[in-house]
């Protein structure tokens, strides 16, 4: 047991948790203040969603979109859950976000009418803009990375775990975190700022990098700060199938260039389910491919990108194009084994458009934060603009406050022995949550799946461990069972959750499942609020 005297302490103006887009973005921007700004990654700066990013950034851009365009689109995709607010602001300030990226080095790839724009799902607009043609999250995030030097007022930290929240009777004081030795260490910051990510890692087959274990949204949630839509996760429908192979993700905006979906028979299906066939909302396109899938007995489906190949392919999708030759595919003549993988987070911790999470001096931004904007459905492309948008303001927040930090006395956590049944464990969630809690769900199914986490739990009783893995399965534990009790609770079908035993839509259920640790869910109408 670690008892005050012998923890590390540091005092900061704002600890910002998180190395991707939100995390640095927010970062760069406050630092215009002079505040003094600690960054802490859990791995190195390239190992986040952020680094993923294919496809690209969506803003309304060019001559032929407007901001209530991308409104439209957001709002129809995200099926009846967005705040309406939070949408507008995000469409209406996005090109500003856009017009800063550039700003500060990012070179978004261009053609000879300007900006070289692309189309993705459910999107009625080109407005996709793309970076060294499918590297785009990894292009911003080197651009914003190398301006971390112009501030000398912002210390980045590497490899650093973050264990809890430090909370008052006045709100967040700061955080404790793991140190690069493995030493407890108190940061006591003016403004906290969680900007770690999401939690499709808790799903045995997922796009997403092995950090993105929800360890913000879990701590919130142990802090008392309100949780919500944690049912709703976004399934990408194009993975790579490949034995061997990681589920590499193939680009959404590879479907937006021309390329179709075939199954078993070599037919193209997407047409028979919807009208905008290929570029229907993800969620239509994964149960689609799930109905075929199961029509023909098979475990993958194929995407044939022989339309590219007079846009030169190798150069439009250069990623994708490496990692698949790899693997022993030449393309865009072979066909590329595909099937629906875990992808994106839309829940998480609640904000209003500026970030604030209801805790003084707490705020969250990127995957992490459910600001409304995504409802039970993410727009494609829309995940590294609303870091952008949300970030800006949290950073404007930061800006204007006097706010200085303070030490509290605060109890210090005991850290538990490394859980040796750790990474077993979390392979047995994953396979949990992907079988049970997965694209297609019902009641038998979740119910099962709780008693599954429940023996795991048992297994790996909950705390604050002091080693990496195990504190990462409290985090997986928890926002497993989060998820489990959210999909459960609502009994019908809408965005990314699925109900076999509700397939359909249900207006009584046009409200939001919120969290918070020692009540009882609350369930609130849209008109209500979401705070």
């Amino acid at each position: 047991m670690l008892s005050a005297s012998t923890e590390k302490t540091q005092i900061w103006d704002v600890v910002i948790i998180g190395g991707g887009v939100a995390g640095l973005y927010t970062a760069l921007l406050a630092a215009e203040s002079g505040k003094k700004i600690l960054l802490l990654a859990k791995t190195g700066l390239d190992e986040s969603n952020t680094e993923q990013a294919q496809g690209g950034i969506a803003a309304s851009v060019s001559e032929q979109d407007t901001p209530r365009l991308h409104l439209l689109d957001t709002l129809s995709a995200g099926a009846g859950l967005c705040d309406y607010q939070a949408v507008r602001t995000l469409a209406e300030e996005g090109p500003a976000g856009i017009k800063s990226l550039i700003e500060m080095g990012v070179n978004f790839d261009k053609n000879n009418y300007g900006l070289a724009l692309t189309k993705e799902g459910a999107h009625s607009k080109r407005r996709i803009l793309h970076a060294r043609g499918d590297a785009t999250g990894k292009a911003i995030r080197e651009a914003l990375t190398a301006r971390l030097h112009l501030f000398p007022n912002i210390t980045v930290k590497t490899h650093t775990f973050v264990l809890d929240l430090i909370m008052t009777d006045f709100g967040c004081a700061g955080l404790y975190c793991l140190g690069q030795s493995g030493e407890l260490v108190a940061i006591y910051a003016a403004h906290t700022v969680l900007a770690s990510g999401g939690a499709c890692n808790l799903f045995e087959i997922t796009t997403n990098p092995s950090v993105a274990t929800g360890d913000g949204i879990a701590m919130a949630w142990r802090a008392g700060v309100p949780v919500g839509d944690m049912e709703f996760v976004q399934f990408h429908p194009t993975a790579l199938m490949l034995d061997g192979a990681p589920h590499f993700l193939i680009s959404e905006a590879v479907r937006g260039e021309g390329a179709f979906l075939l199954n078993k028979n070599g037919e193209r299906f997407m047409p028979l389910y919807h009208a905008q066939a290929e570029l229907a909302p993800r969620d239509i396109v994964c149960r689609a491919m799930v109905a075929e899938m199961e029509k023909t007995g098979t475990k993958n489906l194929w995407l044939d990108v022989s339309p590219l190949a007079d846009k030169d392919f190798p150069n439009r999708f250069p990623t994708i194009y490496q990692r698949c030759t790899e693997y022993g595919l030449s393309l865009p003549g072979d066909l590329i084994p595909v099937a629906p993988a875990a992808h994106y987070f839309m829940g998480g911790i609640i904000t209003d458009i500026n970030g604030n999470t209801g805790v003084p001096a707490l705020f969250a931004c990127g995957e992490a934060s459910c600001t409304g904007v995504h409802g039970a459905n993410r727009l494609a492309s829309n995940s590294l603009l609303e870091a952008l948008v949300f970030g800006r303001r949290i950073a404007q927040s930061i800006v204007m406050s006097n706010k200085k930090p303070v030490r509290v006395d605060a109890s210090v956590p005991v850290l538990l022995p490394e859980n040796t049944e750790a990474p077993a464990i979390i392979e047995e969630l994953g396979k949990t949550m992907w079988r049970l809690v997965g694209l297609c769900r019902e009641e038998k199914g979740l119910e099962k799946a709780r008693v599954i986490l429940d023996a795991l739990t048992a297994k790996a009783p909950m705390g604050t461990y002091g080693d990496k893995t195990s504190m990462e399965l409290t985090n997986m534990l928890t926002l497993a069972k989060l998820i489990t009790q959210g999909a459960l609770l609502r009994t019908e079908s809408r965005g990314g959750h699925y109900r076999l035993d509700y397939p359909r839509s249900q207006r009584n259920q046009l409200g939001h499942w919120i969290f918070l640790r020692g009540q009882q869910t609350k369930f609130r109408a849209i008109q209500e609020g979401r705070l």
